[in-house]
């Protein structure tokens, strides 16, 4: 039985011959857990869309020196992060509804930026920008590591080669194989906060 890499579809199982393949990938797309991680998602963009376009414009005007300038170059870093994370889940939602291939999704997922760099503490001059433009910033980041646990998951799934090989019973999973099943609960506990 051969074992290999399969991106879009996450960790599969065959049982037996004529056995069924089951997508632990298309199942958590469909599930309640994955649809609250993509409202918090859309909320956050039309929330960061408000306040910068509302309040914040007002807040970031008043600021002066280093703290307008982090002001300006951080609302574009949010809207940047926003963007690449909202994108990333209406990709998995259109493969989940079936308006886009893994193929196609897998191409687009390839063009976004969701990796983390920099954190809060990383800003020059964090502590002086406005409270709810320091709030929406930690939530962004907060969001982001939820996409980057569930990206890997997604990208680095194994899968069992073979419509209809049969299964011996398994192992306990030790080391590396524990990794796919760590990502896929830490980030169910982090949708329940």
């Amino acid at each position: 039985m051969a074992v290999k890499n399969m991106s879009e579809r996450g960790v599969r199982e065959v049982a037996g011959e004529g056995g069924v393949t089951i997508s632990f990938g298309e199942r958590y797309l469909g599930s309640p857990r994955f649809q609250a991680i993509y409202r918090e998602g859309m909320e956050l963009v039309e929330s960061t869309a408000r306040y910068l376009d509302g309040e914040g414009r007002a807040e970031g005007k008043g600021l002066k020196g280093g703290a307008s300038l982090s002001f300006a170059t951080e609302s574009m870093r949010l809207t940047t992060r926003l963007m690449n994370v909202a994108s990333w889940l209406l990709i998995r939602r259109s493969v989940n509804n079936g308006e886009m291939t893994q193929d196609r999704a897998r191409r687009e997922r390839l063009k976004l930026k969701i990796d983390s760099i920099g954190r809060p503490s990383h800003i020059k001059d964090f502590a002086a920008l406005p409270a709810r433009l320091r709030e929406l910033i930690e939530a962004s980041f907060a969001l982001q590591d939820k996409v980057i646990k569930l990206d890997r998951l997604f990208e680095g799934g194994a899968v069992i080669a073979g419509e209809t090989a049969a299964l011996a019973p398994a192992p306990a999973p030790t080391g590396e194989a524990r990794a796919p099943l760590k990502l896929v609960f830490s980030a169910e506990r982090a949708a329940k906060h």
